[in-house]
């Protein structure tokens, strides 16, 4: 079971997943502000973070952006915004995933099971890939999660590398979104924008977009492939 630190200041959300994360058996500790929060995590190895937004101190996007800088544990961001550009600015600040209030227990726990799998596969511990991928200009080392294009660094979020790996492993293949969200996101069952925010995110990063695809290319109904540029 997780170590997990759930950020949030209504009471009564906060004590209802503290009793129920308890009773699936993960040891708890919670805080109500964004302080409190930075404090836990300098001094506590926790598995996994579940942040509200709404916090009292500090805008939970300014926390998230706060713990990347001594952390890399998950982040779950907890929240009752729906705003799409929010939600891509929160995923490209680091935030591993995400839930719109209010959510079901089981539907959380789903979501800490899927971000826990891959945090802990790609951990020191595990057995990872030994060879570059190229594809085209593309260079991915998954060894080292470094990837370049031209010659020159990517700057990628955790999980759009994972992206961007798993399609290069298979050029020219389209990968449905099923395989996608089970493979990358540890999911049997999600959303699609998380596959298109993601997506959007990284052809922006490879230089190019949706109407214009060098790399990634999209088959609507079918799924998304990636090959050399023509």
């Amino acid at each position: 079971m997780a170590s997990v630190l759930v950020v949030e200041d209504d009471q009564f959300v906060r004590s209802a997943l503290i009793r129920h994360l308890t009773e699936a058996g993960h040891t708890v500790r919670s805080v109500g502000t964004a302080l409190e929060a930075l404090r836990e995590v300098a001094h506590v190895g926790f598995d996994v973070v579940i942040l509200d937004l709404g916090l009292p101190d500090l805008d939970g996007g300014e926390a998230l952006k706060m713990l990347r800088g001594i952390t890399d544990v998950p982040v779950i961001i907890a929240t009752a915004r729906d705003d799409e550009a929010e939600i891509v600015r929160l995923l490209n600040d680091g935030a591993d995933d995400y839930l719109t209030k209010p959510f079901s227990v089981e539907h959380l726990s789903a979501r800490m099971s899927a971000v826990l799998r891959r945090s802990r596969a790609s951990a020191p511990g595990a057995e990872p890939p030994s060879r570059v991928i190229r594809v085209g200009g593309l260079s991915i080392d998954p060894l080292r999660r470094q990837a370049e294009l031209d010659g020159t660094a990517l700057d990628l979020t955790r999980r759009e590398f994972d992206l961007l790996a798993f399609l290069a492993g298979r050029p020219g293949v389209v990968v449905p979104r099923k395989e996608l969200l089970a493979e990358v996101w540890q999911q049997s069952y999600g959303d699609d924008q998380t596959i298109d925010v993601h997506l959007s995110w990284l052809r922006r990063k490879l230089g190019e977009t949706a109407a214009r695809p060098r790399y990634l290319h999209t088959l609507r109904g079918v799924g998304v492939k990636l090959e050399p540029p023509r």
